[in-house]
């Protein structure tokens, strides 16, 4: 079975600019820390990947975490490219034309085995999407590149699944959806961390 690349968006861990819905809670420093350590399990989660592993980083790949864990991982470094997130997202799948899987950090419970079922999937749809508790999604994956669940697309909503879902349908494309995950970006969010092993005492530090 083919093993389709997986393209993991990141941004530099900057505080202020990272994680800003967590600012009320943490602040912008433990906001940061958080989302660094975030990214950090996001690829210790996804290390056994067999296939390859791309960063593609906002605003650019500069940030010192950023090489660094580039290079820790064997990570092939990438510059997102657009301006919201759909575009960036679209010209991320166009760079891989026999198909890619795409993450975030935000979901702490998503790993190797949840790709896998994404990958397999592509083997007979179009699109495979792991949803999130939130209404959007932590996982897309595409057979081939669509633009069709990026363009002129409303993000950071509660019906972002359901107007991708809408959109992909209405285009004749098949759609595979996996079990839903939770993401964090909320405070509230933050008690489910412990189960998932993550210690906010330490983001703090």
């Amino acid at each position: 079975m083919t093993v389709r690349p997986l393209i993991i968006f990141a941004k530099a861990p900057v505080p202020g600019q990272v994680k800003t819905r967590l600012i009320p809670a943490l602040g912008p420093e433990g906001a940061c820390a958080l989302y660094e350590k975030l990214l950090r399990h996001t690829l210790e989660k996804t290390r056994n990947w067999p296939g390859e592993r791309l960063l593609y980083c906002a605003p650019d790949t500069t940030h010192p975490v950023i090489q660094s864990l580039a290079h820790e991982h064997q990570l092939t470094l990438r510059q997102q490219q657009g301006g919201d997130l759909g575009e960036r997202m679209a010209n991320a799948h166009a760079d891989h034309p026999n198909g890619a899987l795409l993450i975030g950090t935000d979901c702490p419970l998503l790993d190797c085995a949840h790709l896998h079922a994404a990958n397999q999937a592509l083997a007979q749809h179009d699109i495979a999407i792991i949803p999130s508790e939130d209404g959007g999604y932590v996982l897309i994956g595409q057979r081939v590149p669509h633009i069709t669940p990026f363009n002129n697309m409303t993000w950071s909503h509660a019906d972002v699944l359901t107007d991708t879902q809408e959109r992909v349908t209405g285009a004749g494309l098949t759609l595979w959806l996996g079990a839903t995950l939770w993401d964090l970006d909320e405070p509230e969010d933050l008690q489910r961390l412990a189960a998932a092993g993550i210690s906010t005492e330490l983001a703090l530090s």
